[in-house]
């Protein structure tokens, strides 16, 4: 059970990692967009204008991407998935509390990335800006530059809004992983302590039959 359950962490770690690094890839894309505008002042080449025709452009570059690389995609997110299958496959205590608590943030992540990346990417391929609803991300994106959901929201704004998903995605992600490492330290902290508890009742046996032995040769 053990093994099959290393396999299965294996599992989820590994797509889980991988999303990470597709998401800092975007990074460089979404820095400026949320957290370093730069100044209106700014020389051109540099002013926030020119960082959204760059996201804007990479973003229209992914969406066109060959049908293989949004498969590829697919059959990882599968792939943690079915970790969670085997984790979840007569799940012991910590397996309800940490891989229950994880599958959650991984669906929060697979909901985050369908219904705000996914449909983002058509609309900016679409250059139909304010004519899809997206999921709202004000927290990220900052407030009062986000409408609520229901509404449409113009160029910008939609652009922010993707980049406030790529965040919090991200934090979905990372949250997956810390679940997976507090459930390995549990587990391990679990095991050191069953160890010592078996060791203490082995040297109690131990001298338990020494002394025995002691009393029946006097």
């Amino acid at each position: 059970m053990a093994k099959s359950n290393s396999f299965a962490t294996f599992l989820i770690i590994g797509p889980t990692c991988f999303f990470l690094g597709v998401l800092f890839i975007l990074l460089p894309y979404d820095y400026h967009i949320l957290w370093a505008p730069p100044s209106p002042n700014a020389p051109p080449g540099k002013t926030m204008e020119d960082y959204f025709l760059l996201q804007e452009t990479h973003l229209k570059f992914l969406h066109a991407s060959p049908p293989l690389v949004p498969r590829i995609q697919n059959l990882i997110v599968g792939v943690g998935l079915l970790g969670f299958i085997i984790k979840l496959y007569k799940p012991s205590e910590a397996n309800l509390l940490f891989d229950g608590a994880s599958l959650v943030l991984y669906m929060v992540g697979i909901t985050v990335y369908i219904a705000n990346i996914v449909k983002g990417l058509r609309m900016v391929t679409a250059g139909e800006y304010g004519s899809m609803e997206l999921v709202e991300a004000e927290a990220v994106a900052g407030s009062g530059q986000v409408e609520l959901e229901g509404t449409g929201i113009g160029r910008e704004d939609s652009l922010r809004v993707l980049a406030a998903s790529n965040t919090i995605l991200a934090l979905v992600l990372v949250g997956v992983l810390v679940l997976q490492a507090g459930q390995w330290y549990a587990e391990r902290k679990e095991e050191d302590e069953m160890a010592e508890m078996d060791q203490k009742a082995a040297e109690k046996k131990r001298t338990a039959s020494s002394s025995g032995s002691s009393k029946k040769n006097k």
